[in-house]
């Protein structure tokens, strides 16, 4: 107000949210994000359904799916949802940890502020907690060889524990592993795994039982020509990246014809020009051609009758991971074509439902290509989201070398060793320090309330087994008895729970340091009016 009158600063469709009333607008919206995926937390948790516009309906108890999926407005939602985002990205798994975390320690901090302390002092208290549960989590963890095939199964086995294909589990485990290990490569004392060049394909109508590694490429194609062969042993594969058809000009271009015999020239000549593509790809000896482009029915014609198993408009993504995985060269014409440049396989086929091409047995190959098969397409999707949960942690187990133990047991002994280092702070920062450790609480409590048991009396027996200095201590979420987890084989890569522990402390401090949120509406027109 100034002489009178008021002073406009702000639009009228911007809605603002200031000191306290903002800060609690935040913790709201994170500790409902939490709660969403709260119960699907641990090898008992329960399944969300998620129903689109369209009527499709997914059923999992994936974090990253479910956030993926859910439509939120708030900012301070968007923000925690976007913590699962990195987490998956960087990690693969422990998503709703991380959600969870975050959740846990806004609820904490709203205790805090409530007793009027200060954000800056909880923040300055979380990062300080932060640093010493990144120190307590480098003491636990377990340094393994990267190619402990029986550690990095346990590792996968932990990761699809709880899924709906958890019936099927023992069998994908060891698909995962075998296939990050075939596609590993050692760059010095580094272990790098890319999961890039670890293809997943999907095919409906058998039984998940029936799912396979194949040590090369899956192609959803068919064979150019019933006359080709069906199955090709000892394969050496071509790969082209032009048509073999006659293709139009680029340019405006007339052909006059004066007589019957030109007419019959022009089409010798056409013939002989596809004649020679073929001759060119036997030639070169090989016995299978991948064709990023179309294949004219002449040139599949003389192909047949050479042998040779054809397929057309393979795209661009899949010629390149079949070069990976034969170690081929893909060629523009075939007359680029050499020995040389061929791939090697034991065997091309199609399969029997004609859905598919599988191109398995290469020799070294860099790729590699994880089969799945199911009944239904819900089971598909979910067999799909369990085999990458599975590959990535044991990429990041790989490369890092470094493992802790499940069952909530580093997360007890975070938050009794976080608490013994707050007292030596002293002030009020020791206080944020001590509700930073007490949010580790929800982890071991979640994991026994998803399990059926009692949460007080579980978090007593496993504060009691880590006093005692028993550090891999945690819950058995099938018996409720409180053993040894490394002892257990509950595994996972130190990396799902540093990121977790990082990503959770950023995103509450950022959120915490809020104290003025100004959100501009769409603004609403009235019916029949123009814009001035």
């Amino acid at each position: 107000m100034l002489g009178g009158q008021p002073i406009v600063i702000l639009k009228e469709n911007v809605e603002r949210n200031r000191g306290l009333e903002a800060q609690r607008s935040n913790i709201a919206a994170a500790k409902a994000i939490a709660s969403a995926v709260r119960t699907t937390l641990g090898p008992r948790g329960m399944d969300k359904m998620l129903v689109e516009s369209s009527g499709d309906v997914t059923i999992t108890n994936d974090g990253a799916t479910i956030l993926e999926d859910i439509s939120v407005v708030h900012p301070g939602a968007k923000m925690v949802i976007e913590v699962a985002k990195a987490q998956d990205d960087e990690v693969g798994d422990g998503t709703t940890t991380a959600v969870v975390m975050v959740g846990a320690l806004m609820e904490k901090a709203e205790a805090l502020i409530e007793k009027k302390i200060h954000p800056t002092v909880i923040t300055e208290g979380y990062r300080m907690g932060m640093r010493k549960a990144l120190e307590v989590l480098d003491d636990l963890s377990i340094s393994i060889d990267p190619y402990d095939r029986e550690k990095l199964i346990r590792i996968a086995d932990t990761a699809m524990t709880g899924k709906a294909i958890e019936s099927v589990k023992d069998r994908l485990n060891g698909i995962a592993v075998d296939a990050v290990m075939a596609i590993a490569t050692k760059e010095g004392n580094r272990i790098i795994a890319d999961e890039d060049n670890v293809l997943i394909k999907k095919q409906a109508g058998e039984t998940m039982d029936d799912a396979e590694l194949v040590r090369g490429v899956v192609l959803d194609k068919k064979r150019v020509s019933e006359e080709m062969p069906r199955k090709v042993k000892d394969a050496r594969v071509a790969l082209v990246s032009s048509p073999l058809e006659i293709k139009k000009t680029q340019v405006k271009a007339k052909i006059h014809i004066k007589s019957s015999d030109m007419i019959g020239a022009f089409s010798t000549q056409e013939q002989e020009t596809l004649r020679k593509y073929a001759d060119k790809v036997i030639a070169s000896g090989a016995n299978v051609l991948l064709c990023q482009k179309g294949i004219a029915d002449a040139v599949a014609y003389y192909l047949a009758k050479g042998g040779v198993f054809a397929v057309e408009d393979v795209p661009e993504k899949d010629m390149k991971f079949a070069a990976h995985a034969l170690n081929a060269q893909v060629v523009t014409t075939p007359e680029e074509l050499s020995p040389e440049a061929l791939g090697r396989a034991d065997t091309v086929e199609e399969l029997e439902d004609g859905e598919f091409i599988k191109i398995s047995g290469c020799h070294n190959p860099r790729t590699v290509t994880i089969l799945l098969r199911g009944s239904t397409q819900y089971l598909l999707d979910e067999l799909e989201r369990a085999v990458v949960d599975g590959t990535r942690v044991v990429m990041d187990a790989m490369e890092d070398g470094k493992l802790v133990v499940g069952g909530g047991a580093v997360e007890t002994e975070i938050l009794m060793k976080v608490r013994d280092y707050a007292v030596n702070v002293g002030g009020r920062v020791q206080i944020a320090i001590e509700a930073f450790a007490d949010a580790f609480e929800v982890i071991p409590i979640t994991l026994a309330e998803n399990s059926g048991f009692n949460t007080v009396d579980k978090l007593v027996e496993l504060k009691n087994a880590h006093a005692k200095g028993r550090k891999h201590a945690g819950l058995n979420v099938y018996t409720g008895a409180i053993v040894d987890m490394a002892a257990e084989g509950v595994l996972e890569p130190q990396r799902s729970k540093r990121q977790a522990i990082q990503s959770a402390t950023e995103a509450a401090v950022l959120l915490l340091r809020v104290d003025d949120m100004l959100v501009t509406r769409e603004e609403k027109k009235e019916p029949g009016r123009l814009p001035e």
